[in-house]
């Protein structure tokens, strides 16, 4: 199992066993579905509003219907609806291609277990700054699905062994944990 993320020289880094990178690249995988999941594919004629063809192409104003991608695309404006909706239209596919690109530079810095049993992670700061907002995204999608709110830590212990959500609120702790590890490394 990791020991975490640690600095050395100017260097952050961590070693992961196979599973946990296993594990890590299937959440970042999933993630990325997720956030693309409802988003209609990129238009390349020209958009009819002047404004939109200026900022290129524009996402609903409605708010998703997911709860973990309203947890991650939160609105704007909660008291003027047409705000939001302009807000959301003009910056949504921009927040979920920088969502994508951090996933995706994770996943390239993650490397394949396939021929090893352990994976040592080197992150440069560009890459240390998409773990950390990778691992929020991913906390916060766990977080979501399984209801987890503040200071109810118990209840999840309590759970029974064969609870298939106590496993996975596992998965949330042990993401923490390793963000944690990440944030302190830094100082």
């Amino acid at each position: 199992m990791t020991t975490g993320f640690r600095s050395r020289h100017g260097v952050v880094s961590a070693t992961f066993v196979a599973d946990e990178v296993r594990l890590l690249r299937g959440l970042v995988g999933e993630l990325v579905e997720l956030i693309y999941d409802d988003v209609p594919p990129r238009r390349s004629e020209v958009a009819e509003d002047s404004l939109a063809a200026i900022v290129g192409d524009l996402g609903s104003p409605e708010p998703p219907e997911d709860a973990v991608l309203q947890r991650l695309f939160p609105t704007a404006y909660e008291d003027d609806d047409e705000s939001a909706g302009d807000f959301r239209r003009f910056t949504e596919r921009g927040l979920r291609d920088g969502k994508v690109k951090n996933a995706e530079l994770v996943l390239e810095s993650l490397g394949d277990p396939e021929y090893s049993d352990q994976v040592t992670v080197s992150l440069n700061p560009e890459e240390t700054q998409s773990w950390l907002r990778t691992f929020t995204d991913l906390r916060l999608a766990l977080g979501t699905r399984l209801g987890v709110e503040q200071d109810d830590e118990d209840a999840w212990e309590k759970l029974p062994e064969e609870d298939p959500r106590r496993h996975v609120y596992g998965v949330y702790v042990w993401l923490g944990w390793v963000q944690e590890s990440l944030i302190q490394s830094l100082s």
